[in-house]
């Protein structure tokens, strides 16, 4: 993982096509019941079966997924979408992030 994404308050999560973890940031390893020791692992193996399903979905159609959670009173966003090498398909990356539960919703117009 780049030593930027170290830093940052967001876990960060990396798989290839065939839903292998490739890399994840410290942020991540703290989060996840078995930290960096789930690198080369299948993410299907460390989901029920019904979040592997969601997953299945997401490698077949190349699909983002945006959701919140709660858990231990802290809301989070995650956000798991597709990324790409040379223009291929090269599998997702899931970013998990702590979120208010308030927060203020802005609409911008663009000038005209």
């Amino acid at each position: 993982m780049e030593a930027y994404f170290e830093e940052l308050p967001i876990a960060i999560t990396i798989s290839d096509c065939d839903g292998n973890i490739l890399d994840m940031n410290q942020h991540s390893a703290d989060v996840n019941s078995h930290g960096q020791k789930i690198i080369g692992k299948n993410l299907y193996e460390c989901h029920p079966p019904h979040a592997a399903e969601i997953l299945r979905r997401l490698y077949a159609n190349e699909e983002k997924n945006v959701y919140t959670i709660e858990k231990n009173g802290i809301k989070k966003l995650i956000y798991q979408t597709p990324w790409y090498k040379d223009g291929k398909f090269a599998g997702l990356i899931e970013f998990s992030m702590e979120i208010p539960f308030d927060m203020p919703h802005h609409i911008r117009t663009p000038k005209v």
